[in-house]
């Protein structure tokens, strides 16, 4: 297992912050890199087109070699209509890391590699794994259970374990990651990296409701309810704001997933659904709202504390990790 030349040395916590759709925005991804860790967007975040432009040239100004890299998330599902002209303008500015999300295609990731881009692709489980590195991606990032957004079911361990058995490339494991203990027991999985999202929606810089970023501090997991209701694909969602748009978590109906459109225009009912908020079940370890740097600093604290607690008895531990 090793870590693209992108990442060596360039990172002060291994850890990738996963890209939030509407919520990421340049000044949280900007924090995230100068803390030392992967920031990330969805290009789709940024529209018009014209401002996804924009945003990588600030991206493009504003980091610096000292700094972590950025990544953008391109959405590969047919009802992205704006995707190739979003992945010509990552082509363009040379974006270090692609993260493909809801399909895996050859062309995508042959214009990544045009220029010595890495992609990282999202999976829930081993045969959609095999599927992306067999169509030319880099890295994996195996979503599992307890992830927020579109999470999957299998559990972290039986997901990094399958896919250790044939892949020994860099890894990202997304699953209820929320501190840095988390993220050393995930590398102790065989994963290279942390993935990281719902954490930082409770970031001062997060382009979130503040109403979203108190219930994150005030919820728990057994506040995570999962549904396809509201996307067509299946998620994890806040439970008190399903209940605060009137419905019944617990009677949910199931939503035709042919309904799914992610296009420039986003979900047909994504108006209706502005205020359900997705989030992960590691938020029991989110107690307030903090910048981005400051909850950057909190993993590191903790991962560098488990570490010592892990190696303290064990010689051979400690020069490994070291």
């Amino acid at each position: 297992m090793s870590l693209p030349a992108v990442l060596q040395g360039r990172l002060s916590v291994p850890v990738m912050g996963s890209p939030l759709f509407i919520i990421s925005n340049p000044d949280l991804v900007i924090a995230q890199c100068k803390a030392g860790i992967v920031g990330s967007f969805p290009s789709l975040n940024a529209r018009p087109i014209a401002q996804f432009e924009e945003w990588l040239q600030r991206l493009s100004t504003e980091l610096g070699p000292n700094d972590a890299p950025y990544a953008v998330n391109l959405i590969v599902h047919k009802s992205n209509d704006r995707l190739m002209e979003d992945l010509a303008l990552c082509v363009k500015y040379k974006v270090p890391i692609i993260i493909t999300s809801l399909g895996a295609r050859e062309d995508v990731n042959q214009a990544i590699h045009s220029y010595g881009g890495v992609v990282f692709h999202d999976v829930i489980t081993d045969r959609f794994a095999r599927k992306a590195i067999e169509k030319g991606a880099d890295g994996l990032i195996p979503v599992a259970a307890g992830a927020g957004g579109h999470a999957g079911t299998l559990s972290p361990f039986a997901l990094v374990q399958e896919i250790r058995q044939w892949f020994d490339g860099p890894v990202a494991l997304s699953g209820a990651i929320a501190s840095g203990a988390a993220v050393l027991g995930a590398q102790a999985m065989g994963a290279d990296l942390g993935y990281i999202g719902s954490a930082f929606i409770a970031t001062t810089e997060a382009r979130a409701d503040q109403r979203y970023k108190e219930m994150i501090v005030e919820s728990k997991a057994d506040d995570i309810v999962y549904s396809n209701l509201f996307t067509g694909v299946h998620g994890n969602y806040l439970r008190p704001s399903i209940i605060a748009a009137g419905m019944d978590p617990t009677a949910l109906p199931e939503s035709d997933p042919s309904a799914m459109n992610f296009g420039s225009g986003g979900n047909s009912d994504a108006k209706a659904w502005k205020d359900i908020w997705g989030c992960g079940q590691g938020i029991g370890a989110i107690k307030e709202i903090v910048p981005a740097a400051e909850l950057v600093a909190r993993l590191k604290r903790e991962y560098d504390a488990a570490l010592a607690r892990l190696t303290a008895g064990s010689p051979a531990l400690r020069a490994a990790a070291e």
